[in-house]
């Protein structure tokens, strides 16, 4: 399969995902197979600044918990959904920080404005862009996040030469993903 139309489908499941308002998993057409995401979604409800709207059952580990967020940072969360991350992310850089969510389907990016026109926050905002390729400046984030997104993106080396570009010098990244060691059999 070609990167384009990976990232199509991609786009696709994840749109479906935001109009529903959370993981489809067990409705025909949505996931593949019998496979059941949420055994890697981890419980955000004690986490400062948790949104249970924003909070779509899709990340796999809690990477604001590691990634040593201060006041007065600028935090990047890649892949950001619903926004999940961002609201926790913003509750640790606080009013002096900043933080902005980027996704590339819309439906996400509606989803995640929505929740953010009720928190009343005036420090975050959320960017449709590609992780291949942000739409976003060179050397303007203390801090990247990422939640069980980059196993999702087809060109990773491309994906962590942008990431490197955005992060300020002394800058540092958490993610949390799914990694695999080996091969993954074809069925």
């Amino acid at each position: 399969m070609n990167p384009q139309d990976l990232k199509l489908i991609v786009q696709d499941k994840y749109g479906r995902i935001a109009q529903k308002g959370g993981s489809c998993c067990g409705e025909t057409g949505c996931c593949e197979g019998d496979v059941d995401y949420s055994v890697f979604n981890d419980d955000y409800s004690g986490q400062e600044g948790y949104n249970k709207e924003a909070d779509l059952g899709l990340g796999c580990g809690l990477p604001t918990e590691y990634a040593g967020i201060k006041d007065g940072d600028h935090v990047l969360d890649l892949g950001s959904g619903a926004g999940n991350d961002c609201f926790v992310a913003r509750t640790q850089a606080g009013d002096n920080g900043k933080v902005t969510g980027l996704d590339f389907t819309d439906e996400m990016i509606h989803k995640a404005n929505e929740n953010l026109k009720k928190t009343g926050f005036r420090n975050i905002e959320f960017v449709k862009g590609d992780i291949e390729e942000m739409p976003l400046p060179d050397a303007s984030f203390d801090v990247v996040i990422s939640n069980c997104v980059l196993n999702l993106v087809p060109d990773k080396q491309k994906a962590f030469s942008e990431i490197f570009r955005v992060l300020k010098p002394m800058g540092h990244f958490s993610i949390s993903d799914v990694v695999i060691k080996g091969k993954l059999p074809e069925g």
